[in-house]
């Protein structure tokens, strides 16, 4: 018991490392390359905005935008299909690792009815 808590608080830990890892490459190296093939769009940047920002006389907003951040979103699904992707990969290492069962010895099962019927009445006959 004590080995599987240690082990998935290992998994817990290293799940938030591997977290923040595919973040930043999703953040830093894919999206970037994914705007540049789209024409240099910043995904990141990309809304709709719903409510513009309402500025006052002295140049502090008042009140904030509302947007919908969809590319956001559009980050938020590559780094998921990336993480997903990655754990498949480390799940299927893993059972490729793990030693086969070895197959059970099939147990004697002794002899059958007929078998046995036959034997009795071998000894009959004598």
């Amino acid at each position: 018991m004590t080995g599987n808590v240690i082990e998935f608080a290992v998994a817990v830990i290293l799940a938030g490392a591997v977290g923040l890892v595919v973040n930043g490459f999703v953040a830093d190296i894919i999206m970037p390359v994914v705007g540049h093939f789209a024409g240099g769009i910043d995904f990141s940047q990309m809304k709709v905005v719903l409510d513009e920002a309402v500025v006052g006389a002295d140049g502090a907003v008042t009140t904030p935008e509302n947007a919908i951040r969809w590319g956001a979103w559009v980050n938020t699904i590559v780094n998921l299909l990336i993480v997903g992707f990655v754990l498949f990969l480390i799940v299927k290492a893993y059972n490729k690792s793990k030693a086969p069962e070895p197959e059970a010895t099939p147990t004697p099962t002794g002899p059958t009815a007929e078998e046995l019927l036959t034997e009795i009445r071998d000894a009959l006959k004598k």
